[in-house]
């Protein structure tokens, strides 16, 4: 019996019809097409273990790179902390647990994303987007929304400017990361 022997000239088109029906699923899932159907779950402090482990999955690689992360490395007690003093939701795809958004109302009508995570092996597949704009239901009287990312986090700051209608605020020292604060004003930004 004869091999087949397949040179990288013939396999190039089927690689690239591959890589395009890929980013054609992904967009259609960004654009609604084929648009994810997640639900949602109050944290509680019974939560702590399996949020640790979600931020701890999504947030590896800025402790990796930074060296520091505060969604990093956080102890049982200090999520069980954050819980009571924030609103944070899980985010499920079917019955996986997929992420986390965390709102707190920092003053009336003024809020602070302070956690959107998803697990890598979900990334890029429109949840965040949703995620987000669950958020804004769960706090309906929002007048301004205010939130902060590594300053070099392209992926980021592409993300909650275009997906999510926030401006670039200032930038500023956090330890060693230099940091970008976005904000998001309901009546002047809708």
């Amino acid at each position: 019996m004869q091999e087949a022997h397949v040179t990288p000239r013939e396999i190039i088109p089927y690689c690239l019809a591959a890589l395009r029906n890929t980013r054609s699923e992904k967009l259609q899932m960004e654009e609604g097409v084929g648009r994810m159907e997640l639900t949602y779950r109050k944290a509680t402090t019974d939560d702590a273990e399996l949020l640790l482990d979600i931020y701890n999955a999504s947030f590896y690689d800025d402790y990796i790179r930074y060296g520091e992360c505060p969604g990093y490395g956080k102890t049982k007690a200090e999520m069980e902390a954050a819980i009571e003093t924030s609103s944070k939701y899980i985010v499920l795809y079917d019955t996986d647990f997929v992420g986390v958004i965390s709102v707190i109302e920092k003053e009336k009508e003024m809020y602070e994303l302070n956690c959107l995570c998803v697990l890598p092996a979900y990334q890029g597949m429109g949840i965040g987007t949703q995620a987000f704009q669950y958020m804004l239901t769960v706090c309906p009287n929002w007048k301004q929304i205010t939130l902060v990312t590594p300053a070099d986090k392209e992926q980021n700051i592409n993300f909650y400017t275009k997906k999510c209608g926030f401006h670039l605020g200032r930038k500023t020292m956090d330890g060693n990361v230099e940091i970008v604060s976005f904000y998001r004003n309901r009546f002047t930004d809708s």
